[in-house]
Order: structure tokens, then C-alpha cells, then sequence
């Protein structure tokens, strides 16, 4: 939920109501800790860039009009490889996104795709619009990339310009287990660096025109849809491990399930940029929330049904997925409930 917040930033800051858009698209935003369809994000996302006329959510101090998403595939169409597609992207961002810049840097076998502001974006560092924008633009042009390429590009690594945001965990399921987080300095502008393997940028770019029309029917949208990082292996992991709570499956448990060996499982789910064991703490993470927000259950019981040895160790974990406590947890979505009813 994380990420429609974000998206939806641009338009709280012109005090337009969202209320419209999101029972247009299923998306019942007070509900913080539950997951919503890759489908209805997608549908919210082209539905909010119609609306404003923009496919930059309102987030940018230009409009970035409908169409321009079309218009930078079709620049990056015709390139011979890759690292000429995204320098392409980078000359057209520049035109239609001025506040943004995008390069790639290329050294020793490692490239570095780099997003940098040009100027401030919001007068906090973690506002959720600016950290948005970030994740945003990202995707996109990962997203592109892998589309223009057939295939998926894995990120080695991404340091993003802002502190860790409540939705961080989804990072690892989303861009790479390999986030990281250095705040902008207060009143300065941040950039953005996801790291890959040098070779991707000469990979051809395997893309016609006839892929190009069914690609952008639901784009720009669609985008978040596709190369998503949670997806295949991933799915097959998380609903295992579900399946089986309270019991808790090892790596070894959930290859001979599969019917695979524990070297294998590891290696697709580095190919899709995750972890065994990011996806149990995801998993968790997600279960714990939506426990203590929609059900009255202890919070030893919760711990308990979630596979955790000790209560205390289920403290520990709560705390670093949302900054406080389960029972202030419990008590401050309590507060907001009461609030709106």
C-alpha cells in the first residue's frame, strides 16, 4: 500500500480527493496492511495519468503528458543494443522530465544506471511523493529495459535517497535484496544508484513495432505488471512457506517439495532478485500486520502461528519491519479505526 500512496501524493498536494479513482479501481487505501492486485495498481496508475494528464503523477514541476511513455519506447526501438536504448531514454527524460536525470555509467564490467535530482523534489527527504518518484522512474526504465532485451535484467544492487521507507521490505521482492538507503542530506538533492552486471548494456534489443502495439495497450501501466521480481519461483516459495505455518520449512524442506535441489531454488530466486529468507520475512511481515490490525488474537499467539520460537524474537522482528512495537502497533491502527468509524 506503500506504493499507492506514493502515487497518489501528487494528487493530495492539489487537494484533489482520491476517492473517486480508488472505488473505480477496488483499493481501499486505510486498509495498511493489506496487498492489492498487481492488476488494480496497474489500473490506478493509467487512471491517475488520464486524469491529471500526466504520467508523472503530478510530481514534477512539468506535466509529463499522456503519450510520453509511447513516445520513449519508441525512441529506444530502433537502438542496436541496450546501453544505446537507455541513452536514448536519457535524452528524451531530459525533454518531457527535466527534474530528473538519468545516466549510465560504465566501468571494469560494472554499469551503473544512476537517477539524480536536478532539483529538489519535496522539502522532505522521505516525503512520500519524492520517494515515489524514485521507485517510480526505476521501474520504469528497468522494466523497459527487460522488455526491450526479452528478458530479465537482475539489479546486483540499488541505494536509494531517502531512510528506509515503512514498504522497504517489498524492496527485495520488487528492485533486489540488495537495497540500501542513504538519506539525502536536509535541503540538498539525491540520487539514486542500481548497479548490474556491464555486459547487459550490449545485450541487442530484440523489440519490433508489431511488440511494440501489444505492449502499450495498458501501458504505461502494464509496465508494473511485467519482469516483476515476484513472480514464479518466489510464489512457489511464499505459498509453501504459508502453507505449512506455524510449522517452519528450511530452504531444504521447500526443495525436496519441489522436487529440486536447495542449490537450484537459490539460484532462481537470485535470478529474481530475492532470498529464501526474504520471503519468510516478508511473508510474516505481511501476516503479522494483517493479524494485529483485523483480529484480536494475542500477540504470543500471533507469534506462535507465525513460527516464531519466543515471543521476544517476534518483538525484535516487529520492531524492525515498522519502527514500534505490536502492541503500539495494535493501539495506533485502533486510534485510526475508531477515527473513521
Amino acid at each position: 500500500m506503500g506504493f499507492v500512496t506514493g502515487m497518489l501524493a501528487g494528487l493530495m498536494r492539489r487537494n484533489i480527493d482520491p476517492a473517486p479513482l480508488l472505488a473505480a479501481t477496488n483499493i481501499d487505501i486505510a486498509d495498511t496492511a493489506s496487498r492489492i492486485p498487481v492488476e488494480s495498481y496497474a489500473a490506478l496508475y493509467n487512471r491517475l495519468n488520464h486524469q491529471l494528464d500526466d504520467e508523472g503523477f503530478g510530481l514534477f514541476a512539468q506535466p509529463m503528458r499522456v503519450g510520453s511513455f509511447e513516445f520513449l519506447c519508441r525512441a529506444c526501438l530502433s537502438a542496436p543494443t541496450l546501453a544505446e536504448a537507455l541513452a536514448r531514454a536519457s535524452r528524451f527524460l531530459h525533454i518531457v522530465l527535466p527534474d530528473l536525470a538519468v545516466n549510465v555509467r560504465r566501468s571494469h564490467g560494472h554499469a551503473e544506471l544512476v537517477i539524480s535530482e536536478t532539483r529538489k523534489l519535496a522539502e522532505h527527504t522521505d516525503d512520500p511523493g519524492r520517494v515515489f518518484a524514485f521507485e517510480w522512474l526505476l521501474r520504469l526504465l528497468h522494466g523497459l529495459s527487460c522488455w526491450l532485451a526479452g528478458r530479465s535484467i537482475g539489479l546486483d544492487s540499488v541505494i536509494f535517497p531517502y531512510r528506509k521507507p515503512p514498504h522497504f521490505a517489498d524492496y527485495a521482492l520488487i528492485f533486489t535484496e540488495d537495497s540500501r538507503f542513504a538519506p539525502t542530506v536536509p535541503g540538498g538533492t539525491g540520487t539514486l544508484v542500481a548497479s548490474f552486471n556491464a555486459n547487459l548494456l550490449d545485450l541487442p534489443i530484440r523489440r519490433d513495432e508489431a511488440a511494440l502495439t501489444a505492449f502499450l495497450e495498458g501501458a504505461p501501466g502494464k509496465i508494473t505488471t511485467l519482469y516483476r521480481r515476484d513472480r514464479e519461483m518466489v510464489i512457489r516459495v511464499r505459498d509453501l512457506l504459508r502453507a505449512a505455518l506455524p510449522e517452519t520449512l528450511s530452504l531444504d524442506d521447500i526443495a525436496d517439495r519441489l522436487y529440486l535441489s536447495p542449490r537450484t531454488i537459490h539460484r532462481r530466486l537470485e535470478e529474481e532478485g530475492s532470498s529464501f529468507r526474504g520471503i519468510k520475512d516478508a511473508l510474516r511481515r505481511d501476516m503479522a500486520l494483517a493479524r494485529l490490525t483485523k483480529t484480536r488474537d494475542s500477540i504470543a499467539q500471533v507469534a506462535a502461528d507465525l513460527g516464531y520460537a519466543d515471543t521476544s524474537a517476534f518483538y525484535r522482528a516487529f520492531v524492525e519491519w515498522t519502527g514500534m512495537a505490536p502492541v503500539h502497533y495494535r493501539r495506533k491502527w485502533a486510534g485510526k479505526s475508531a477515527g473513521t468509524n
